[in-house]
């Protein structure tokens, strides 16, 4: 069995994976009243917050499965917040001591990027080596509020970095045209219960590399059309339009992820396409992804909403299938890295 911790960021979590059965017990602490109150993650407040929340996780996890019966502990040591981080390897090298079991460190990207295979396991664990192979290669787009990048799985379970954003995330975009509308944090999905039913082509917002083959996102200018035009609204006036505004916001994000991706699955030979991160929660964005992935004959994979926020889930189960991409320093070295990229 395999127990896993995540808190780069503001979620405790943890997670126990039995690879031939699945997942025995799954937890998680979100501080998400924190975000509410202070408008966003506090670093110094979201560490202490792991400090207060994983212990009582951990009686969990002794509820449901003999601590002797683990084997392994997977953490992510990165990239996040480098005071959470330290806070879920303090806790994971605590328990590889107490326990004598082996530590590895998980790449936060990697967990996500294999979080849509979680299901395939679940269906027939069995099975799971072999379904996974002949997906392969693979598209995956990461879209969250941190990271926005296109990447691909090769034939032998290669990472290899497509296309990235140059500056803003996609999910930060949509988190900061909320804010510059009013609305409270996160807003990502704030905008999308606001733009429901909205006219999107109300304004047209740039898209970034329109007719461009560069496989690259940027989404710093979208936000500052999103200021202008505010700036030459009335209050009366930007409540009439709401819903459209939101609307038209939305589709200008969406429409540069799918062109983008379009572009990279001309550009390349793939037998699926996969969406996870936060933002993968969006209905309009898994509405076109599953367009292109059927446009291009492509099997479709996209991770369950319980796996696209940040979890331990995605870190155990990255640990299983991903042996190759694991930081197996010793217990001494084993350390985080904030700023680790996905390949």
């Amino acid at each position: 069995m395999i127990l896993g911790i995540e808190s780069s960021c503001d979620e405790s979590a943890i997670s126990v994976l039995n690879p031939n059965f699945g997942f025995i017990g799954e937890w998680i602490h979100t501080q998400i009243d924190l975000q509410e109150n202070y408008g966003g993650i506090v670093p110094d407040l979201a560490s202490r917050e792991h400090l207060n929340h994983f212990a009582p996780l951990f009686e969990n996890v002794k509820n449901v499965v003999q601590l002797t019966d683990i084997q392994k502990i997977a953490v992510t040591y990165g990239p996040g917040l480098a005071g959470c981080l330290a806070m879920g390897i303090s806790v994971a090298k605590a328990l590889s001591m107490a326990l004598d079991i082996p530590l590895v460190g998980v790449n936060h990207l990697r967990g996500h990027a294999l979080s849509p295979f979680i299901g395939l396991h679940k269906e027939a664990p069995e099975c799971f080596d072999a379904k996974f192979q002949a997906l392969l290669p693979h598209l995956g787009l990461l879209v969250s509020g941190g990271n926005t990048l296109l990447f691909k799985i090769d034939e032998n379970r290669k990472f290899h970095l497509v296309a990235q954003t140059l500056d803003d995330a996609a999910g930060e975009a949509l988190d900061k045209g909320a804010k510059l509308m009013g609305m409270a944090y996160p807003g990502g999905p704030l905008i999308e219960t606001a733009a429901y039913g909205g006219n999107s082509k109300y304004i047209r917002f740039p898209r970034a590399f329109t007719g461009s083959s560069e496989l690259k996102f940027s989404f710093s200018g979208l936000k500052t059309s999103l200021r202008y035009r505010l700036e030459k609204m009335s209050d009366e006036e930007f409540e009439a339009n709401k819903q459209d505004l939101c609307a038209s916001y939305q589709a200008a994000v969406v429409d540069q992820l799918i062109a983008r991706t379009q572009h990279a699955v001309q550009q390349g030979v793939y037998k699926s396409f996969g969406l996870s991160g936060g933002v993968a929660n969006n209905k309009v964005l898994c509405a076109a992804a599953s367009q292109l992935a059927e446009k291009s004959n492509l099997s479709l994979c996209i991770a369950e909403p319980q796996y696209t926020k940040d979890n331990a889930s995605m870190i155990a189960f990255a640990a299983y299938a991903d042996p190759e991409g694991l930081l197996t320093s010793d217990l001494d070295t084993l350390s985080f890295n904030p700023s680790v990229t996905l390949c």
